[in-house]
């Protein structure tokens, strides 16, 4: 009987043989037998953290949040600028004023307003506000101003909806009703820097009308006490119909005229040359500075805008006609400023030109953080793996060195690294 010898099978043998402790690769059934012999250091490594997770958790205070709702103003174009076209079409005479009210009250409205409302919202001017006003400083434990700010704003958040427009803070404090306090006087002193800002168009025009009459109010004052010193001064008290009528007439068209270059310089800013509006302007001007010449006469004073002989008025008169004048064009400076200004005023009112409270912010009834049980979990979990990773790298490392050559490479670093500290 002939005997054969079975060769084993190599791939057999490669498949059923035990690793070997110095392969450089792990299965995940090496893995898993290393996890489950170092099973009492990852137990307490994993629970240790989780008694730490927590008591710090426990530790870390209790935060409530108060939300408010903003309803930005709408920055569509002021109506107003009709009432200005009225007001400016009125009487003839009042045209070119019309025309700069027109300038003034054109359309600023912006793509996205919210955006520019968040920005004031988190200005350092509201900002600094709040602290000073609700003590904050103290309450942080901050001694300068540039950390209690840094705090603060960790504590705030303010977002403007992308499909409704509409403003959320919410901002948060150890105390619901000090919360609820906070974000509501976050807006209040919104509203106070709102309110010294020319934020929508018709504040703007508010704000342009308002500076200009405070100076229209210097300029008359000064006219005044002008006239009360030549009146004192030269002993006239009266001048007759006829000049009284030239001179009035002289002091408007001299307003027209001023209103008209200011119209026409605040044109140049986005319109060319050849533009009909800006063309038509200056045609306007001309025809004024043409009536006011004529008015003026050649035989008359050139700095008194009137048509009278020096040889008829005597140089008391003449000094009187010239502070009369001045007062007579100041006040009518005044007059048109005035209505345009209460015009503004009314138009900004009309707008809106404070943000609406939509939803006013109450004490919370649940806290906002901190998530103490996500906080637990999160930690077991992350020192889990951090565990099961160190016993892994730490079996690859033993693995790694048991080769002799490794070891020598060891070796050498060690020898190297106590010779460079030598000559070091």
């Amino acid at each position: 009987m002939i005997e054969t010898e079975i060769q084993p099978d190599p791939t057999v043998n490669e498949r059923t043989a035990i690793p070997s402790p110095i392969e450089s690769e792990v299965s995940l059934l090496d893995m898993l037998v290393l996890l489950v012999g170092r099973k009492r250091f990852i137990v307490r490594f994993v629970l240790c953290a989780a008694v730490l997770a927590a008591v710090v958790a426990l530790l870390l205070p209790i935060r409530y949040e108060a939300k408010v709702v903003l309803l930005p103003p709408p920055q569509d174009s002021s109506i107003g600028s009709a009432l200005l076209g009225q007001f400016g079409s009125a009487g003839g005479s009042m045209g070119p004023l019309g025309g700069l009210a027109s300038l003034a009250g054109g359309s600023l409205g912006l793509k996205n307003p919210a955006d520019m409302y968040v920005s004031f919202l988190t200005s350092r001017t509201v900002e600094d506000a709040m602290i000073q006003r609700f003590g904050l400083m103290a309450e942080y434990d901050e001694k300068l101003m540039s950390n209690a700010r840094k705090e603060f704003e960790h504590r705030v958040t303010v977002v403007a909806g992308t499909k409704d427009g509409l403003i959320r803070i919410s901002l948060q404090d150890g105390d619901p009703k000090r919360a609820a306090e906070l974000a509501n006087g976050y807006v209040e002193e919104f509203r106070k820097l709102s309110a010294s800002l020319a934020i929508t168009e018709a504040a703007r025009r508010r704000l342009f009308f308002e500076q200009q009459l405070q100076q229209a109010k210097d300029n008359l004052t000064t006219a005044e006490e002008a006239m009360k010193k030549t009146q004192q001064a030269t002993g006239v008290l009266q001048i007759d119909s006829q000049a009284r009528a030239l001179i009035e007439s002289a002091a408007v068209l001299r307003a027209e005229v001023v209103a008209k270059q200011v119209q026409i310089e605040g044109m140049r800013s986005f319109a060319t040359d050849d533009n009909p509006n800006l063309i038509l302007a200056k045609q306007e001007l001309a025809a004024l500075q043409s009536q006011l010449e004529h008015l003026s006469g050649s035989e008359g004073d050139p700095g008194s805008d009137i048509n009278l002989s020096k040889g008829r008025v005597t140089g008391s008169g003449m000094e009187y006609l010239r502070r009369f004048r001045d007062l007579k064009y100041n006040e009518t400076v005044f007059e048109l400023l005035a209505k345009e200004f209460e015009i503004a005023k009314l138009d900004e009112a009309r707008e809106g030109a404070i943000v609406q409270v939509v939803d006013a912010a109450v004490p919370p009834d649940k806290k906002a953080s901190p998530h103490r049980t996500l906080i637990v979990i999160a930690v077991t979990i992350l020192a889990f793996f951090v565990a099961a990773f160190w016993v892994i790298l730490r079996a690859s490392w033993d693995r790694a060195f048991e080769r002799p050559e490794n070891r020598q490479r060891l070796e050498l670093i060690k020898a190297l690294w106590k010779a460079k500290r030598k000559h070091g």
